[in-house]
């Protein structure tokens, strides 16, 4: 089967736990919210964008770049291995991108807001920005309970072996 045709009918796949019902809708609202209020405080209103004046465009331009290829390198390496791949049998996802963290799609989606941030230092967008957080972690904790319903206890070892959404600088020792 192509990528493409596997990417659209994702929607009844038995190999996929499923998510929280107003996941896709409640990102598109905060992304919405997030972006109008960015693009009018850092382009128009300028009200909290006082911290812009102290660090150069040439320090932040780069930074913002590297943020965001790390956001689009973890949504979508995982994305690939979650939808284009049908797996016969359900299984807990260990390998690449989920190695590092239980929910990459959701870390790079949280890491697009800051590779925004750093171009303007909006402070009214980052207190959005911590509401997006505080939503994913949400969507997190839901499809967790979602998982360990479908995987039990293997999916118990796996939280215990791979941290949500925070990678470790150092391998922990079992």
């Amino acid at each position: 089967m192509e990528k493409e045709k596997i990417f659209k009918r994702h929607e009844n796949r038995k190999d996929l736990a499923g998510e929280y019902v107003f996941g896709d809708i409640g990102q598109v609202i905060f992304l919405l919210i997030f972006l109008v209020v960015w693009i009018t405080d850092s382009f128009f209103i300028k009200y909290s964008i006082l911290a812009s004046d102290y660090f150069s465009l040439y320090i932040r331009i780069p930074l913002a770049v590297i943020v965001l290829s790390i956001a689009i390198y973890l949504a979508k390496q995982g994305l690939t291995i979650v939808f284009a791949e049908v797996r016969e049998e359900p299984m807990v996802i260990r390998k690449g991108v989920f190695s590092i963290v239980r929910h990459p799609i959701y870390l790079g989606a949280i890491l697009f807001y800051p590779a925004l941030l750093i171009f303007s230092f909006s402070l009214v967008a980052a207190f959005i920005w911590v509401g997006v957080i505080l939503f994913y972690f949400y969507l997190c904790k839901h499809e967790e309970k979602l998982l360990i319903e479908i995987f039990g206890k293997d999916y118990e070892k796996y939280k215990s072996e791979t941290p949500m959404l925070i990678p470790r600088l150092i391998k922990r020792n079992e």
